[in-house]
């Protein structure tokens, strides 16, 4: 039995995805992105801003989530490490549904939540910031 040439176009898509995904987990799991010498490229809008963007901190995250320190990943970046899982609950709550992933409401939120975010982040004295440590 022979496969469609679109089903084994999905697959080896499928597997690729999975591939740099798993990839690039392990290099942030064993490198570390708390340090200064962690090879990365900087975030374009903090270069060009010098604000931290709503997803700035998410390396040292995805780190500290890998490592089990959740206390960690919260102040690296709270808004990703709640607003991310909630935002796949409800895609996946209305795809259950057979409604469209997304709506305009949904989207205004989201938008809505990622400016807030990033303007209460960047006022002085805001704890919550991504963490840089030294050595």
């Amino acid at each position: 039995m022979a496969l469609n040439p679109t089903s084994n176009k999905q697959l080896y898509g499928a597997l690729g995805t999975s591939a740099v995904l798993v990839g690039g987990l392990a290099y942030v799991g064993f490198g570390n992105p708390h340090s200064p010498s962690f090879v990365f490229p900087p975030c374009p809008f903090k270069a060009l801003t010098g604000w931290n963007c709503p997803a700035c901190g998410g390396l040292r995250m995805t780190h500290d989530v890998l490592h089990g320190d959740l206390a960690a990943a919260f102040v690296d970046n709270a808004f990703v490490l709640i607003g991310l899982p909630m935002l796949l609950a409800w895609v996946l709550v209305r795809r259950h549904r057979g409604k469209p992933a997304m709506n305009t409401p949904a989207l205004i939120v989201v938008i809505a939540a990622a400016v807030t975010w990033t303007v209460v982040r960047n006022l002085p004295g805001f704890p919550l910031v991504p963490t840089i440590l030294d050595g």
